[in-house]
């Protein structure tokens, strides 16, 4: 009898995932991807100054403002270039799924108390109007939602 009580977890989150379509599937695996990755890309950066005079660590844990403190997105990945200098932030934009590049041109940190946030000049609006951010794993249908 005790078997079915710890049973019943797994088969109700499969029962969730079935529901699930395959392109929600593949981006809950992508977004999964792209957190693990910042995590690792993290933990092996340490304490070094990442931009903006923030760790990888900060950048990862700090949230996009605009220049009233209003929240425009969460930090989720620091993107690099080949001569592994940070050149933006991938941010999942506040109220949606999506997630965008934001360049570093025109960012600051910004402390707020105990708290660090990155602020920029941009709008929701001109957030929004950026390209969507490739995610890793993510497949053509996938991407084209």
């Amino acid at each position: 009898m005790q078997f079915w009580k710890f049973a019943a977890i797994p088969l109700a989150a499969l029962a969730l995932t079935a529901c699930e379509s395959q392109a929600e599937q593949e981006a809950d695996l992508a977004e999964d991807q792209m957190e693990a990755q910042a995590e690792q890309s993290a933990a092996e950066a340490g304490n070094e100054e990442a931009a903006l005079g923030m760790t990888e660590a900060q950048l990862l844990d700090a949230e996009l403002v605009d220049a009233d403190g209003n929240e425009l997105g969460e930090i989720e990945q620091v993107n690099r270039n080949a001569m592994g200098t940070v050149d933006g932030l991938v941010v999942e934009l506040e109220g949606t799924d999506r997630y965008v590049v934001v360049p570093m041109r025109n960012l600051v940190a910004h402390s707020d108390g105990d708290d660090q946030d990155v602020r920029t000049t941009r709008t929701a609006k001109q957030l929004a109007a950026l390209p969507d951010a490739k995610m890793p794993g993510a497949t053509e249908t996938a991407d084209a939602m």
